[in-house]
């Protein structure tokens, strides 16, 4: 059996291009003693990918990240011909493990896809992100910014189901406007064509008690500048600093005003909220089928355009989570 896969050739220098990735085409193998053959149907692109992309992760090998398929062949116990899975084995059709890591999903609770989106990772993280790290306090006022990505427009409608006032940003006005139409924004702007803290005085007069930060740079510095007393700001991510190369993008002017205000601001990774699974699946799958939580997918087909995915997670060409199908469910 052949599996196409796809390797990290070169490192980028500003946005990820097709040059720095290589398509591999490797012969599978039976699984061995404890091992499970999986069949990918979606894996998944993510921003955090490029900075790992820096320096992290070796080159010559095939990209990390997160996956959903279907167990094919098992030799091992815990896992059953016909089990559906996520796993983190990157960017492959077919993927052989001794199955640490890999998690057997429920198929009759949500669509197959949600599992890399809002019942995934990135809703998993918008979750601990908003609740634990945020120290989120209900009817709190809230800043989301990306807030038409996987992360942010679960952000906002977790605040909403809270009782929150919540205002987003987004980089089209199609965007703005699916985030106020659709998701229940109260209030949504352009970052692109806004200015930022104009937005956020008109909005929130009184000022806004945590900045859920996805991109950095002046919606940082807005926030900071509009934040109340004790507010909070979880760092999710920082995208705008992404693909800056050899020029650092300037940090915020303003950080005097995290003193007497007394803001916290606190980085976060995902898998700080393991504990927290559990009771984030019970949450997440009851609010899609309430449908107090909607969630969009743009999604491409076929490995072949897995690269052109990434590239378009730069460029704004993705509405909710990005995905690419491997096969046909």
């Amino acid at each position: 059996m052949i599996s196409k896969e796809i390797h990290l050739k070169s490192r980028p220098t500003g946005l990820p291009a097709a040059a720095n990735f290589t398509m591999v085409e490797r012969e599978i193998g039976e699984p061995g003693a404890g091992e499970i053959l999986i069949q990918n149907h979606y894996m998944s692109v993510d921003p955090y990918m490029r900075g790992r992309m820096a320096m992290a992760w070796p080159l010559d090998e095939v990209m990390i990240g997160g996956a959903l398929g279907k167990v094919v062949t098992s030799n091992n116990p815990n896992f059953q011909v016909g089990d559906y899975v996520t796993h983190g084995l990157g960017w492959r059709e077919y993927a052989i493990s001794n199955g640490e890591g890999v998690n057997q999903i429920d198929p009759e609770l949500a669509p197959l896809s949600a599992y890399l989106g809002v019942m995934g990772m990135p809703g998993l993280t918008a979750y601990g992100g908003l609740l634990v790290t945020g120290e989120y306090k209900p009817g709190e006022t809230v800043f989301v910014s990306a807030a038409s990505g996987a992360v942010g427009s679960i952000v906002g409608q977790i605040a909403k189901i809270h009782g929150s006032s919540v205002i987003g940003s987004a980089g089209s006005d199609d965007k703005v406007e699916m985030l106020k139409a659709s998701l229940g924004f109260d209030h949504a702007f352009n970052y692109k064509t806004a200015d930022p803290l104009a937005e956020l005085r008109k909005a929130a007069p009184k000022g806004i008690d945590i900045y859920f930060e996805n991109v950095g740079g002046p919606q940082l510095e807005a926030a900071l500048t509009h934040m109340r007393p004790y507010g909070r700001i979880p760092i999710c991510g920082m995208i705008s600093t992404y693909n800056d190369g050899a020029t650092a993008t300037p940090g915020p002017r303003n950080l005097t005003e995290t003193i007497y205000k007394h803001i916290t601001l606190k980085g976060f990774v995902v898998s700080a909220f393991v504990d927290q699974q559990a009771q984030f699946l019970t949450d997440m799958s009851r609010w899609i089928k309430s449908g107090e939580v909607k969630y969009n997918e743009t999604i491409f087909d076929g490995i072949d355009n897995a690269v052109t995915a990434f590239e378009g997670l730069f460029q704004g060409a993705n509405n909710g989570k990005m995905l690419v199908k491997l096969v046909s469910e």
